[in-house]
């Protein structure tokens, strides 16, 4: 693996305190207690044992108990998953800001660690309500194909604080969620974007104000030597752009609505297949943008584009049967994402449903002459139906997703339609565990049909 281990002593002497103890805030305790620091770690649904991290001989400076005393603590590091503020902010988030602790990320904990080691590795920061980790993935695939040493995280597979230490000319991508922007103080990108602004999270941070100066903080901290690429098709990243230029920031805005790009959209689908439709022709042209900022010439970002693999579950191929196209878009998780998955295609028999967001699809009504039948599945599958058919759509509650692509297989034959779409524009967690496990359910119900099919 690209890097080395961080000193064992980097933290020693050093206190932090660790709440949740998922994902992020289990790397968050490993790597602090790998670096020699003390930590004190809870969980409120699942509780450490006190030998927790004891398998590493560091049990003596790992203690599992409730924060209650924060005294002599030097930060607190909060799971993205816990509000500080909204909806009803954590009790030890209170007592942190009453006693003037910072609440950090684990992204800004990485960068802490890293300058501490002395490495001069750059940081490229992605954010953005729908494209970032395609986004992530491209310009960390066109930095490794250049020869440069390259790690990905944050957001995105592993956790901030899990990467290595890499080397004075590495790059770390990261993927940076609004929770994570907004527990951020040190942290400096050499290059960062701002994708596009949606509602989403809105429990979180109040409303689209609050939710879009969250994400501004992706751009914190940086000089007219850096690079801020932000998307300016909605009317919250236009005007965070014109701030930034106002600031004397160097800012690249792109639009897919431009009409000079007209020919770098043919080029880029010709280049790099897996990158279908026009939201994907922004996430290369920002990861292009960011990649010449690094150092990248034009002939290894085309390398990377063409060599791209793509990411499982955004508009990914899932299977072919009888001619049929089964893509699997299930990260598609509000209206937004689905719309960029609908564009690409004339005619399609969708699959949707889930736990709906804010203003459930009737976005997409423009889009509906589209979809030649859906079947929808989970809670909101009526909510769905009502708009569906309000607009003259074939719709079907099938509720489970097992019987929604069967039917779909079904309708595609009698209709003679191309393509099958998982797109559900839904949240998973009604009936999965993520996206990833609906996507993945996707795929084997598929593997069942197709083994079926087979005489």
């Amino acid at each position: 693996m690209t890097g080395r281990p961080f000193p064992s002593d980097l933290f020693a002497g050093s206190r932090f305190a660790v709440v949740g103890l998922g994902r992020n805030g289990h790397a968050v305790v490993k790597a602090l207690l790998g670096m020699g620091a003390e930590v004190q770690a809870w969980d409120d649904k699942s509780p450490p044992a006190p030998d927790a991290y004891g398998a590493q001989g560091e049990n003596s400076r790992f203690t599992a108990a409730p924060l209650d005393d924060l005294t002599g603590f030097e930060a607190l590091i909060l799971s993205p998953g816990i509000p500080h503020r909204l909806p009803s902010p954590h009790p030890v988030a209170v007592k942190a800001r009453e006693a003037g602790i910072p609440i950090l990320s684990d992204a800004e904990m990485l960068y802490r660690a890293v300058r501490k080691a002395g490495s001069k590795a750059r940081f490229a920061s992605i954010t953005g309500t729908n494209g970032k980790s395609t986004t992530t993935a491209l310009l960390a695939h066109m930095l490794d194909k250049a020869g440069v040493p390259v790690l990905a995280g944050g957001n995105l597979g592993t956790a901030s604080l899990a990467l290595p230490l890499l080397p004075d000319d590495g790059v770390y991508v990261i993927e940076m969620s609004s929770y994570m922007l907004e527990r951020l103080d040190q942290y400096h990108a050499a290059t960062a974007c701002l994708l596009n602004l949606t509602p989403d999270h809105l429990d979180r941070h109040g409303d689209m104000a609050g939710y879009a100066a969250a994400k501004r903080h992706v751009f914190d901290n940086m000089t007219p030597d850096d690079l801020a690429v932000v998307g300016v098709d909605d009317a919250y990243t236009r005007a965070e752009a014109s701030t930034l230029i106002a600031e004397g920031l160097n800012v690249v805005t792109i639009s897919v609505h431009d009409e000079t790009l007209v020919a770098p959209v043919a080029k880029v689908h010709e280049a790099a297949p897996t990158l279908p439709g026009a939201h994907n022709l922004q996430n290369a042209l920002v990861a292009r943008a960011m990649a010449k900022h690094l150092g990248l010439d034009d002939r290894a970002i085309e390398t990377g584009l063409t060599t791209y693999p793509g990411l499982p579950h955004r508009q990914a191929l899932a299977g072919v049967i009888d001619g049929i196209r089964f893509i699997n878009d299930s990260k598609a998780t509000n209206a937004e994402a689905a719309e960029k998955a609908l564009l690409c295609y004339d005619k399609v028999i969708w699959i949707a449903g889930g736990t709906a967001k804010s203003g459930g699809i009737e976005a997409l009504a423009p889009l509906f002459d589209r979809i030649a039948k859906a079947f929808l599945i989970g809670r909101d599958a009526p909510i769905l139906q009502a708009s569906l058919l309000a607009h003259g759509v074939a719709t079907e509650i099938s509720q489970t997703l097992d019987v929604a692509t069967s039917a779909a297989l079904e309708a595609a034959r009698a209709l003679d339609v191309p393509v099958v779409l998982l797109s559900p524009a839904c949240a998973s967690f009604d009936q999965f565990a993520s996206f990833e496990a609906r996507g993945a359910s996707f795929i084997d119900i598929l593997t069942r049909l197709s083994d079926s099919e087979t005489p």
